[in-house]
């Protein structure tokens, strides 16, 4: 008999058993403002989440992450994150 998925969870766990999890590093900017925080992924146009603590927007960016990466062939997957984003923070001086 064939297994039934109810959620992605469910579903992950399986392949997690079978051992066809791929691990990617991803580049993600996060912004505060007040009405919460907002996150993106450089790499992944369109990729975005939001959340109204820190920890809820890490755990939901994660997820647009994977779903988004779920979608894409894994050479395309490869292409998209073949590239390194850096951040940083610099002084500037203003008149």
């Amino acid at each position: 008999m064939a297994r039934r998925f109810s959620s992605k969870a469910a579903f992950s766990e399986i392949a997690k058993e079978k051992g066809e999890f791929m691990s990617y590093k991803v580049g993600v900017v996060i912004e505060k403002d007040e009405y919460g925080y907002y996150a993106f992924c450089p790499e992944l146009e369109g990729c975005q989440s939001q959340g109204a603590t820190f920890e809820e927007v890490l755990q939901n960016i994660k997820e647009a992450i994977e779903l988004y990466l779920e979608t894409l062939p894994v050479d395309e997957r490869k292409q998209y994150l073949s590239h390194e984003i850096y951040t940083t923070s610099i002084e500037v001086n203003v008149a």
